[in-house]
């Protein structure tokens, strides 16, 4: 029995009535978010070892959830949608996605799939609490800590950090920053970036006019320490 804890995000309750006791007799825990809200919420009460996740969701768009998850966790997660198009597949693995199975669908090649997704997280675990230099970044509980002392920060400011320090020492593009954290929509609005960076070297660095652990990276965009 694994015992890992599974997100199941679905609007169908069928759907969730048909994963339970399949997911519970197969040794998981299971959790059910019936929106995109929801889902959310049971993310910040603890994170799961998986996420099924199905892309029709009533109040958010599904690769838009996928977008924001992806942020804030690596955890696998599985699409599942009846959305069979091609397009939408690559759609959902572009934005995170560490598989895509079609409704309707077998458990077998359910279960097989998020066995395969957990051996592949457990081969590569990310810590829930990042370290660098004198910053404390805990994922899960969406808190930092400079020195000791709670820094606070926007919701969008902590994706940002996020972001950037679990790519620490490499450098990374202002659009790649962009599509990330606030969507294809905005890729290319590099002056709202440099807002958000501003805002959040003057809480993390000693000095903001002289950046240590944010650079910029002329040309191409910004480097976290590391």
């Amino acid at each position: 029995m694994s015992g890992e804890r599974v997100l199941v995000v679905d609007d169908e309750p069928q759907i969730l009535r048909v994963l339970r006791p399949a997911l519970i007799a197969s040794g998981y825990q299971v959790v059910g978010a019936a929106t995109a809200a929801e889902a959310f919420a049971a993310l910040r009460d603890g994170m799961p070892d998986i996420v099924i996740l199905d892309l029709g969701l009533p109040d958010m768009d599904g690769k838009e959830a996928l977008r924001k998850m992806r942020i804030l966790t690596n955890t696998p997660i599985i699409v599942l949608s009846a959305r069979d198009r091609e397009t939408e597949k690559v759609m959902a693995l572009d934005f995170g996605a560490d598989d895509y199975v079609e409704k309707p669908f077998g458990m077998d090649e359910l279960l097989a799939r998020m066995r395969t997704a957990l051996r592949r997280a457990r081969s590569d675990v990310e810590p829930e609490q990042i370290n660098v230099e004198e910053l404390v970044i805990d994922v899960g509980k969406r808190l930092v800590l400079k020195k000791g002392r709670t820094i606070k920060l926007t919701p969008k400011e902590f994706d940002l950090l996020i972001f950037l320090a679990r790519r620490a020492g490499r450098a990374v593009s202002q659009r790649e920053i962009l599509k990330a954290v606030w969507g294809p929509a905005h890729e290319n609005d590099g002056q709202y970036l440099r807002v958000f960076v501003g805002q959040l070297r003057g809480k993390i660095e000693d000095d903001p006019a002289h950046p240590r652990l944010l650079t910029t990276e002329p040309g191409v965009g910004y480097r976290f320490a590391g």
